[in-house]
């Protein structure tokens, strides 16, 4: 593990590279650039503090925030893990010229969708201070050890989402239901209490998800930092599939190229 780690390290000119020449190509005249990743969770947020604002009883300071520090995260995990399907048919081209190691090209999709998270977070922290002060201040420094989970997590199922889509490549399709499913069972739009209340919170005990929504909204939203337990749950989840991702690509890695 160790030497394939330092052997991504050694290519990193070349996977800089390639996240650089991606958000290049993807703004090129374009003339809001970057805010274009901005303008969907900030219009979701528009649209659904106006609607369920009322409807849950909740004040405008309070939702709108909790609502964008949710969407700007799933937003995250979804877009890398969609376009991880891709990855390896998008770097095929690399692949066949030169044995580097695999995880690069996941690599490669989930660096880019942290640069769009970051600027995302950044709008959250603005709105947060806008509404509620700055009183959070102290407690904003718990979110490097969380950009750095969610990253090794969307990394992990970039990496087992492309494997995936190369044996089987109607995986972006079921990709799409399930995550779609799942927005609605993880607590972006509404929160944890209203599933314990209603005695669906075996909901949140199975969704490997919320961890990591709190991680990032304890900080921004309630100035705490997060728990021991949560954090304790969201590293579980975050090595649990990190392993899986490892262990899917040192099997299949080397006979990866012939089913491109």
């Amino acid at each position: 593990m160790g030497s394939y780690v330092a052997a991504i390290w050694r290519c990193r000119y070349f996977w800089l590279s390639l996240v650089k020449n991606d958000l290049r190509t993807r703004y090129r005249r374009s003339v809001l650039g970057m805010g274009w990743s901005l303008l969907h969770p900030i219009c979701m947020t528009i649209i659904l503090t106006a609607v369920f604002c009322k409807l849950f009883n909740q004040e405008i300071r309070v939702y709108a925030p909790f609502v964008l520090a949710g969407l700007a995260t799933w937003n995250y995990i979804l877009t890398v893990v969609s376009h991880g399907c891709h990855c390896y048919f998008i770097g095929e081209s690399y692949i066949r010229q030169y044995p580097a190691p695999l995880a690069i090209y996941p690599l490669r999709t989930a660096l880019g969708g942290t640069v769009h998270f970051l600027l995302a977070l950044l709008v959250v922290l603005m709105l947060s201070w806008y509404f509620n002060g700055f009183a959070n201040v102290s407690a904003l420094v718990s979110l490097v050890p969380t950009i750095f989970l969610l990253f090794i997590f969307a990394w992990s199922l970039a990496v087992l989402a492309g494997v995936a889509n190369v044996y089987f490549q109607d995986t972006q399709h079921l990709t799409e239901v399930g995550f779609q499913m799942l927005f609605y069972a993880t607590p972006i739009i509404y929160e944890v209490e209203m599933l314990q209340r209603r005695n669906l919170g075996w909901l949140v005990h199975l969704n490997p998800l919320v961890s990591l929504l709190e991680l990032v909204r304890q900080p921004i939203l309630a100035g705490q930092i997060p728990t021991a337990h949560t954090y304790a749950v969201a590293i579980a989840t975050v090595v649990v599939t990190a392993l899986t991702a490892g262990w899917t690509l040192a099997r299949l890695q080397q006979r990866l190229i012939f089913h491109l």
